[in-house]
């Protein structure tokens, strides 16, 4: 009898143990991230691994172009993405739609590092931003011929149909119109854009087409479609790297550059808002910031993260950061229906 109390009692000891280790173990929370496809897999192993290991979860990734991602979760608020990383004009449509929630930034430890452009954001309860990029130019050297470096350089004739530029509705496009817009040396803002879009129509002879995603600029280089390109730092590890042009000239012209942060925020409908508050807080990590530098040639937004050298390179960082304008969304949102209009018309005709 002893021994069948002794055995019933380990049976019960291991039957609550065992019923202990599921439990600690429980089903993984999904957190659906919507964001672009740039470097899919660095970011897989860099960004979301140690997030999923540490706080037993899984990240769904929906990959897109800024334009198409924010359109599909305004016009269905329950679409089931709890964060979207999305460029700074987009955000502010966000929260002005009622579409995000207001962050409470209580529940970001890290945002407490922010330099002060990011920073800013805190103010108004808008998403931080985790990066800040500029726009540059990326050549190939051997095609091109000679040494770009300004922005006016791209009218040049000797870059006949070797051009591509971002497209009016991605990060950069708004950024193209102003540049544009400096190659005339008008202010954009005494005429909404009309010297901008003369300065386009004139540029169109070199330009062979626009594109949407850093993944088609490098396909487009890699097979000769073009020699030059506007291009967003972020996308440089894309073009220099084997297969494409692994010695692509990138410039950031002296007479300046135009900046953009990129901001997470949450869905307002989100079911997973604890584990999408944990998700910032680590993006925003000194830890996180310092690799994604190097590996993603992201530009920090922790003021603790310090770069050198080639890490520092190619990066709105330092000096390149000093040049960088803003772009004043409250201008340039109101006015982008009537510069898509004009966009398609000159550009895509």
């Amino acid at each position: 009898m002893k021994k069948f109390l002794l055995s019933l009692s380990v049976f019960a000891l291991c039957l609550v143990g065992c019923s202990s280790n599921d439990a600690s173990k429980g089903e993984k929370q999904k957190l659906v991230v919507s964001t672009w496809g740039l470097n899919a897999d660095i970011v897989r192993e860099d960004v979301y691994a140690e997030f999923e290991k540490e706080n037993n979860c899984e990240i769904i990734v929906e990959e897109g172009t800024t334009t198409d991602r924010y359109g599909k979760l305004k016009a269905n608020p329950n679409y089931e993405v709890d964060i979207i990383e999305l460029s700074q004009s987009e955000a502010a449509k966000g929260y002005a739609d009622g579409v995000f929630e207001k962050i409470d930034y209580s529940k970001i430890p890290n945002a407490e590092s922010l330099i002060s452009g990011a920073a800013a954001l805190k103010s108004n309860g808008y998403g931080p931003a985790y990066t800040v990029n500029s726009v540059g130019i990326i050549y190939d050297k051997d095609k091109v011929g000679f040494e770009i470096k300004e922005w006016a350089d791209l009218w040049k004739p000797e870059l006949k149909g070797k051009i591509s530029i971002p497209e009016i509705t991605t990060t950069f496009g708004p950024a193209m119109v102003h540049i544009a817009s400096d190659y005339k040396g008008v202010d954009i803002k005494t005429d909404n854009g009309k010297a901008a879009f003369e300065a386009l129509n004139e540029l169109k002879p070199n330009i062979v087409k626009t594109y949407n995603k850093s993944s088609d600029l490098a396909n487009m280089f890699a097979a000769g479609e073009i020699a030059v390109a506007v291009i967003g730092d972020f996308g440089i590890p894309s073009i220099q790297k084997e297969g494409v042009v692994p010695d692509a000239v990138y410039v950031v012209p002296a007479s300046g550059t135009y900046a953009n942060f990129n901001t997470i925020d949450i869905n307002a409908t989100s079911k997973n808002k604890e584990l999408a508050y944990k998700y910032i807080n680590w993006r925003l990590s000194k830890e996180l910031q310092t690799k994604t530098a190097v590996s993603l040639n992201e530009a920090p937004t922790n003021k603790d993260v310090e770069l050198s050298g080639d890490d520092a390179k190619n990066k709105t960082y330092g000096d390149i950061a000093s040049r960088a304008k803003a772009i004043d969304y409250s201008f340039a949102n109101p006015l982008l229906s009537d510069w898509i209009d004009q966009w398609n018309r000159i550009i895509n005709s």
